[in-house]
């Protein structure tokens, strides 16, 4: 789910960026394209586990599909 365009399928590529602070912006594009467009809830607090951890998160939400927002 993101906030630009609702739900987005097919092949998509996921970032999981740093900002300031313990928050990471999470942005989602179709594979190729040029637009990026902010998954519901981003931004995000980074876990304990660190940014890793977080974008791990992420993938496992986004492939379940489903409208997946952001942890």
């Amino acid at each position: 789910m993101t906030d630009e365009v609702g739900v987005v399928t097919g092949d998509l590529t996921v970032a999981t960026i740093r900002e300031a602070g313990d928050r990471a912006r999470i942005a989602v594009q179709y594979t190729g394209a040029d637009e990026w467009y902010t998954l519901t809830g981003s931004p995000a607090t980074v876990p304990a586990g660190g940014l890793a951890a977080l974008h791990a998160e992420v993938l496992r939400g986004v492939e379940r599909g489903g409208g997946a927002v952001s942890p």
